[in-house]
């Protein structure tokens, strides 16, 4: 049976949780921590355009147009070029953002915050043995956190890493979403690899957007939640696009229009660094490692009435 926490022994294990993992990331990936940006120019292209659905929200000062990244996927890249980070280094930054057109449920908010991390690599680099090793490594972080809290979850030895097309042959009736739970719960921590593209169906096992992540070289990690009896992502990563990628992947989604922002034409120039980078759910990581069943548990945003009556007759809050 699960113990029972204070409020503040919940709180004092947060901070601990936070503190160890952003540590041992920093070390096994060669990060340093740095501050980032709430919001950025609309005409830079930085933005991050997610599936390409959501909306962000946006402000206007001196006659130019603002808006609250979604993510720090583009910035973080940029910023390694301008401040010319050696191979192999990078950096990490705590983001805070606003998703309002995010459906809220046990796992998401309109709130986001999530560890941010880019790290710049060579050519040879960008092979899916080179995003499996780094995959290994933020798991590992994941396990030395969960020993660093006394092991208050089970987590599974090792990462087992599959295709989103194997994935798609082995449950061909079931849904994406069904499929991670399936392959999650057999195995308890999955990498699927190759998310964004279509698949023999014909339909990407999930949306990505197109300029940031190369498709072939990116994926999802998996945690089965027993409380939740379900698959928890707690990172979306990946090895960023070159010019070739960039551009094979804005045709097919029809945005060919975005290949004059100065973001993208930096990678068209190969003016940026190649990188490898992505965002941890902080929120999820710390609810699978507390063994929490709702990042309201958590997270300090701002719930409906409609979900806090569920979170209070399920005694949550």
């Amino acid at each position: 049976m699960k113990k029972k926490y204070s409020y503040l022994e919940k709180l004092e294990l947060i901070s601990k949780c936070k503190d160890y993992f952003e540590k041992s990331l920093e070390k096994e990936l060669d990060l340093i921590k740095v501050e980032c940006p709430l919001f950025v120019k609309t005409s830079s292209g930085l933005q991050d355009a997610l599936t390409g659905v959501e909306k962000g929200i946006k402000f206007t000062k001196d006659e130019e147009d603002y808006e609250i990244v979604h993510s720090l996927a583009k910035w973080k890249r940029s910023a390694l070029g301008k401040y010319k980070f050696p191979l192999y280094k990078g950096i990490l930054t705590e983001m805070r953002a606003i998703r309002k057109d995010e459906v809220v449920d046990e796992l998401h908010s309109m709130y986001v915050e999530q560890w941010d991390w880019e790290k710049v690599i060579k050519k040879e680099d960008r092979t899916i043995s080179y995003l499996k090793k780094i995959v290994r490594k933020i798991y590992k972080s994941i396990q030395k956190t969960s020993i660093h809290l006394g092991g208050l979850i089970e987590l599974a030895p090792k990462v087992t890493f599959i295709t989103s097309q194997e994935l798609e042959d082995l449950y061909p009736d079931k849904t994406p979403k069904e499929r991670e739970d399936e392959i999650t719960k057999k195995y308890g921590t999955v990498f699927i690899i190759g998310i964004g593209d279509k698949l023999k169906s014909g339909i990407p096992h999930d949306l990505r957007s197109p300029d940031y992540d190369d498709w072939s070289l990116d994926g999802d990690l998996l945690i089965y939640s027993r409380v939740l009896d379900s698959a928890v992502e707690v990172t979306s990563m990946g090895i960023r696009v070159d010019d070739k990628s960039l551009l094979s992947q804005l045709e097919k989604v029809d945005a060919m229009d975005r290949i004059e922002l100065p973001y993208h034409q930096s990678i068209i120039k190969k003016e940026l660094p190649l990188t490898i980078g992505g965002g941890i759910g902080i929120s999820r990581i710390l609810l699978l490692l507390l063994g929490e069943e709702h990042i309201a548990c958590i997270q300090a945003s701002a719930w409906g009435e409609k979900t806090l009556s569920k979170l209070r007759m399920k005694k949550i809050l």
